[in-house]
């Protein structure tokens, strides 16, 4: 029976592996259909934006996301960018990241895989370059490739859903956040191709304010040029707004950067990418873990000096009961990492908010050295650049270890508090901390009456300023209580050390405006990555606002002035202050510098309000019969 039992195994084992050596989708990826859509847009990016004035130029590669852009639909770049998470992290459970090619019969496969990591990208830009682009044509092109990569993705689910690796379902589930910005995508180019035949009239007397819009800007030149409205086609867009509405009511008129909105989209991606992956890699095993137990696991705890029960089948049902706890333990420290991710990211997309405005207020933040000047430098593009993957990275590193720390904690917490009491066994830690009494009586009291005896016996006023007195008690108690001082230091060092290392697993995955300043005595590489991408999107706003900030920063900061008596001379205890001012003879000679810088920066703006030839659209929106460039009627 037992030979028969074992064939019967290894028969049913050799038609799965044999399930899954068939299962190999024939359909590959769009990727050549992807290079023709990428060519065409090339030349109808040329062709639309030489019409008005000539007709030669070259064909030009269209830009996959316009980042800098306000008035473009913020969802589908995120949808674009969480398309393309999805797919990278897809990676850890197949074995050919390249669909067009089998990585079995090579000899080094892991070149290839990093291969991956740029096909993956080059395959979903035109994909996004559609939307950019702007024609007719273009929604017609992004249409048929968004359909013929869902199409394909379905396909392939539908046909292959279970993988021997990690978990037979994890590519189906990983898959979903890929199948649903697919969708959406497919939806989105559809419903704008119809929307470009329907609203061809008065298309051309928008194309003064489409051209750039303007983040940070409230009123009319603000980025939120478009009436709210709840047109069926931008239902998406909607809802989004619906669900963001809590964090913008205080800023009517400020629109997030798209770098944050792209962020915030792979934060939660990545948030269900890493707890999907750290759910099916642990608790399936422990399932099967408990559910294969024997009374052979008596023998195993007696060889190691463990007596659960004599009966055995109270030990498999004891042992079974412990395991379930831990797997209890592990869901519920996932459960709460997720949950604190959901609600740092929340919080930092309202201090981002914060920051921003106050960068196009002109106002100094306290993130560090002051910003000189907000226009973009080398180092803050490249900041900018790498912005939203240092936040991917920086959220699924964080969650792995909040994961590992809420789970010691809680298991811990479990094994050595609930199963005890729930049990009325194994209350060894209970028994230690009831026996451990006069330890910790001792410590308050010892706190307790040092501070007492501060107050009431080595404190007294006299000419209304505290002074010490009993000085010889003071000394004598100080060197008596040093043992229980030195006790109640370590214990205040083991609580400092566990506090701080929650905060920093917490905050690990946060934006880096919530850590404060003062708690980094040398720049991080991400905080030194948020400032320069602030800079750059401040850089980036309005040319009023810019002005605006040049002329904040460029005037003098206030600076406390001591006060001087009428003639001239400090008065008294400003020297123990150690305040030495100059005084000049000439007091016009000290306002006629920064007079002047300001008297430059105010005919800077004047000038920059007046000439600027980006300014003019948004002005001439405000006059009768307003056409595009600015041209009257």
């Amino acid at each position: 029976m037992s030979s028969q039992a074992a064939g019967n195994q290894t028969s049913f084992l050799g038609a799965t592996d044999d399930y899954y050596n068939m299962c190999h989708p024939w359909l590959c990826q769009p990727s050549e259909s992807g290079i023709l859509v990428l060519l065409l847009l090339a030349v109808l990016v040329r062709r639309h934006c030489l019409w008005p004035g000539c007709g030669h130029g070259r064909p030009r590669l269209p830009s996959p996301v316009d980042f800098l852009a306000g008035d473009r639909p913020q969802t589908v770049p995120a949808a674009v960018f969480m398309v393309l998470f999805s797919s990278l992290c897809l990676l850890l459970s197949d074995e050919d990241p390249l669909p067009f090619l089998t990585l079995a019969s090579l000899p080094n496969s892991e070149s290839w895989k990093i291969l991956a990591l740029l096909y993956y990208p080059v395959l979903y830009y035109p994909l996004a370059a559609c939307a950019v682009a702007g024609p007719r044509v273009a929604y017609l092109l992004g249409s048929v490739l968004s359909w013929a990569h869902f199409s394909i993705q379905v396909w392939q689910r539908a046909e292959c859903p279970q993988t021997p690796k990690i978990y037979k379902y994890y590519s189906l589930l990983a898959s979903l956040p890929l199948l649903l910005g697919l969708g959406f995508l497919s939806l989105w180019y559809p419903v704008q191709l119809v929307r470009s035949f329907t609203h061809r009239t008065g298309a051309g007397s928008k194309l003064g304010t489409r051209g750039r819009s303007w983040p940070g800007l409230g009123g009319p030149g603000s980025c939120e040029l478009r009436p709210f409205s709840w047109a069926p086609w931008e239902g998406w867009e909607q809802l989004v707004v619906l669900f963001t509405i809590p964090l913008f009511l205080d800023s009517a008129g400020f629109r997030l950067p798209l770098k944050l909105v792209i962020s915030a989209t792979l934060t939660g991606t990545a948030i269900y990418q890493v707890a999907l992956l750290l759910l099916v890699s642990v608790v399936p095993t422990m399932q099967k873990v408990r559910a294969g137990i024997t009374t052979d696991v008596s023998y195993l705890l007696a060889g190691f000096g463990i007596v659960l029960s004599e009966d055995r089948q109270e030990v498999v049902e004891l042992v079974k009961h412990h395991l379930w706890a831990l797997e209890a333990c592990y869901i519920s420290a996932l459960v709460l990492s997720c949950t604190l991710t959901l609600l740092l990211l929340i919080r930092s997309l309202t201090t981002h908010r914060a920051n921003l405005q106050a960068l196009h207020r002109g106002a100094a933040l306290d993130l560090g050295p002051p910003l000189q000047s907000t226009r973009p430098s080398r180092k803050a593009i490249f900041c900018w650049m790498s912005f939203s993957a240092y936040h991917t990275a920086f959220t699924c590193f964080g969650l792995l270890v909040q994961q590992i720390i809420f789970f010691l904690g809680t298991t811990v917490l479990a094994f050595l508090v609930f199963v005890p009491v729930l049990h009325g066994r194994n209350l060894f830690f209970l028994r230690s901390l009831g026996s451990s009494w006069p330890f910790w009586l001792t410590l308050i009291l010892a706190v307790t009456l040092q501070n007492i005896a501060a107050h009431w016996v080595f404190l007294k006023t006299h000419h209304g300023y505290p002074e010490l007195t009993n000085r010889r008690a003071l000394y004598a108690a100080t060197f008596l209580l040093f043992p229980i001082n030195m006790l109640m230091g370590g214990v205040v060092a083991t609580w400092r050390m566990s506090l701080s290392a929650l905060y920093n697993t917490i905050h690990l995955i946060c934006r880096w405006p919530l850590l404060p300043s003062t708690a980094i005595p040398l720049p991080t590489p991400g905080y030194c990555t948020y400032r320069n991408f602030l800079k750059l999107e401040a850089s980036q706003s309005h040319p009023a606002v810019t002005a605006f900030c040049t002329l904040l920063l460029a005037a003098p900061s206030p600076r406390l002035q001591a006060p001087v008596d009428p003639k001239g001379n400090l008065r008294t205890g400003e020297e123990e202050e150690g305040l030495q001012l100059l005084q000049t003879k000439d007091p016009m000679a000290k306002e006629r510098g920064p007079r002047a810088s300001r008297n430059r920066a105010r005919w800077g703006l004047a000038y920059t309000l007046l000439n600027n030839p980006a300014l003019q659209a948004f002005r001439k929106t405000a006059l009768s019969g307003a056409q595009a460039n600015g041209a009257q009627a």
